[in-house]
Parts: structure tokens; C-alpha cells; sequence
């Protein structure tokens, strides 16, 4: 009954310590900067999922490119 209870309050206190952090432990990386030209594959993918525009497993760098030139301001 001891190992019940202690399972128990273990999993109270981790859904406590995960509401306490947002559900978010490690934060998210920031924007890559400078040209875009120069950023890799995966900056770009992670730049369009920033803003939600889903890019493609399958895309190119030259296509991840050109969407991310499209969707600057």
C-alpha cells in the first residue's frame, strides 16, 4: 500500500512541476539572423515552422529558400 502511495505522490508532484513550467522545459531556439542565403537546411525549416507554414520534409534547401524569401517582410 506504501508503493502505492508513493507512486502516487510522484506523479502528482511531476504534473505539478510540469504546470509550473508551462510544459515547455527547454525553449524553444531563437531566429536564425543575417541573410538567409547563408543559413542551412535546417534553419530554414525551423524559420517557416516558426510561422506556422509547414514546410515539407522532402523540400529542397533551394525550395525551403525560396519560401522563406517570400514570406519576409
Amino acid at each position: 500500500m506504501e508503493l502505492y502511495f508513493k507512486a502516487f505522490s510522484g506523479l502528482v508532484t511531476a504534473a505539478l512541476a510540469w504546470s509550473m513550467w508551462g510544459g515547455s522545459i527547454f525553449p524553444p531556439q531563437a531566429d536564425p539572423t543575417g541573410d538567409p542565403q547563408d543559413w542551412t537546411r535546417e534553419e530554414l525549416r525551423r524559420w517557416l515552422a516558426a510561422r506556422n507554414l509547414h514546410p515539407q520534409e522532402g523540400d529542397t534547401r533551394e525550395q525551403l529558400l525560396e519560401r522563406v524569401k517570400a514570406n519576409m517582410r
